[in-house]
């Protein structure tokens, strides 16, 4: 395989497509909602037309707009149906030709997608992601090949640096910085892993990715392994993910074919194997320590660090491990330059950030939006505000995360910005809550959560964890004292302080965001009157 045939590819791709297409979306929350049968139905009725010679059928990733799916779209056409039946195929279809359609019509203009900017989902919704063909038409592994043939190695880990791409998976550390750690060290064998496993409730960015564009994420660990030196990486997927998992596999058999993967990579004398590892669905293994403890075969509990993996990780090896979302960015930051990507966000928050939109919001979804758009413009123009009553909060950073109180929807939605008001960016999970909300059953929610998910290596997090657990229910059952509330926020700060990962130091952010913001909710359940007199003996 060499750049000739690449574009030969590409061109003969091209050449077979039919002047009109049809995209279906098979994610796996359209499928929940029998979109398998509306693509089925679809192609039986281009058949009955006998439009096969004109249209085409063809089933994509996800399109985003999650809460009107399944979603189809016709193309060139722009035109897109919501909330698609089995049952309306057929009127769809009619439409091609001057008919009309049961189908309920969307509006492509509306802000939940016009305010976007795809650099990630630039493809999902309108490639077929089981197609390596229809990936290389639109210009796919092009920026493995310029790597490979128009740059060194250095020059690659410069240009990621130079874009001020930083980590997507939540802490935001910068992506060149690491890429460079690891390929200044000695050893002749280094390892490369794409950390899929997304644990926090209400985020499924990563998920939609893999099943929507595969190849992207595959293409930017290439790119990564020659930059830093690496010849094997690893996608680390959860098992919950069985779409994800099928759809990359075929993914890995299709590039290996091409000889995209695998021994001398266009011709080349870079050699890059992709192996998928299955994780069983453990929080704390999207901690990059503990998941390559999984990798390894081992428990997934979380090492201290020093060595970092980038020194010492897999198989004691140097080791890259970046998140799903940031090996996405890789191809398009190589082949329109990292001033480009630089020109996107604020001046540390650079490029753009998917989001699962989701909670009391009508427009619920993915979204991938530049850094810098506030989170008013996200919730209230994009999401369509809550559907009955008003804002109350807005969680962001799942269970790593904070709540933020409706006075601050004007905030910048950037590393810094964030993590100044108690919060953080996260893997980008964004839950919405109205005037309904009890915030401290959402803090208590969290903190179960964590308690469930603690490896127990550690006894802050371990036992902290279940404490600060037991105090929220005794505080929700109104047998708490002020003494009580203050010994909680001690008890936080201990946890936060102490914890041995990064689950049990960012644990009580929950607790401690409600209470900053929401402080009168856990004032008003203090000390009921059954504790007044007596009837409540108050634990430890």
């Amino acid at each position: 395989m060499d750049l000739t045939d690449l574009l030969e590819i590409a061109e003969t791709q091209r050449a077979k497509q039919k002047p009109t297409r049809v995209h279906c979306c098979t994610s796996t929350g359209c499928r929940a909602a029998r979109s398998l049968e509306v693509l089925q139905n679809l192609k039986s009725a281009i058949e009955t037309a006998g439009l096969q010679d004109q249209v085409e059928v063809v089933g994509v990733g996800c399109s985003g707009f999650c809460g009107r799916g399944p979603l189809v779209e016709i193309d060139p056409k722009n035109v897109l149906y919501e909330e698609v039946k089995p049952e309306d195929a057929a009127s769809i279809i009619d439409t091609l030709r001057g008919g009309t359609t049961t189908a309920t019509q969307g509006d492509l203009n509306h802000p939940f997608f016009s305010r976007q900017l795809k650099i990630v989902r630039q493809h999902s919704g309108k490639l077929d992601p089981e197609s390596i063909e229809e990936y290389i038409a639109v210009g796919g592994y092009r920026s493995l090949y310029k790597a490979l043939y128009e740059m060194s190695p250095a020059e690659v880990v410069e240009e990621i640096t130079k874009s001020g791409l930083r980590g997507r998976g939540g802490g935001g550390y910068p992506t060149g910085l690491k890429w460079s750690t690891v390929a200044k060290m000695p050893g002749d064998q280094k390892y490369v892993i794409c950390n899929g496993d997304e644990g926090d409730p209400g985020a499924f960015m990563d998920r939609s990715v893999l099943e929507s564009d595969p190849h992207l994420v595959l293409e930017g660990m290439a790119i990564a392994g020659y930059a830093v030196g690496a010849n094997h990486g690893f996608i680390y997927v959860r098992a919950e993910y069985p779409l994800a998992i099928q759809r990359l596999q075929k993914a890995i058999q299709q590039a290996k074919k091409y000889g995209l993967l695998g021994s001398q990579i266009f011709d080349s004398h870079f050699d890059f194997k992709v192996d998928i590892r299955i994780g069983a669905g453990a929080f704390v293994c999207g901690e990059e320590t503990a998941l390559i403890q999984s990798i390894q075969g081992g428990r997934g509990n979380p090492k201290t660090r020093p060595p970092y993996p980038a020194q010492s990780g897999l198989w004691d090896c140097p080791t890259l491990i970046n998140n799903v979302e940031s090996f996405a960015n890789i191809a398009a930051i190589i082949r329109e330059g990292s001033e480009w990507y630089a020109s996107i966000g604020t001046e540390k928050s650079k490029g753009t950030k998917i989001f699962a939109l989701t909670g009391k919001i009508r427009n619920n979804g993915l979204i991938e939006v530049p850094m810098g758009i506030t989170l008013r413009e996200i919730v209230e123009e994009m999401g369509g505000g809550v559907p009955d009553g008003e804002v109350k909060a807005v969680q962001t950073g799942g269970p790593s995360g904070g709540c933020i109180p409706a006075s601050l929807l004007d905030t910048p939605v950037d590393y810094d910005s964030l993590t100044a008001i108690g919060s953080m960016m996260g893997s980008g999970g964004m839950v919405v809550m109205d005037q309904t909300t009890n915030m401290v059953e959402v803090a208590q929610f969290y903190m179960e959560f964590c308690r469930g998910e603690s490896c127990g290596k550690c006894i802050p997090c371990r036992a902290g964890t279940v404490q600060l657990y037991g105090m929220l229910t005794r505080l929700l059952k109104k047998q708490a004292t002020q003494a009580d509330l203050e010994k909680m926020k001690e008890l936080c700060y201990m946890v936060k302080e102490t914890s041995l990962c990064g689950l049990g130091m960012s644990a009580p952010n929950p607790v401690l965001s409600t209470l900053r913001y929401f402080g009168e909710e856990y004032e008003a359940l203090l000390q009921s009157p059954a504790y007044l007199n007596g009837k409540v003996t108050p634990s430890g």
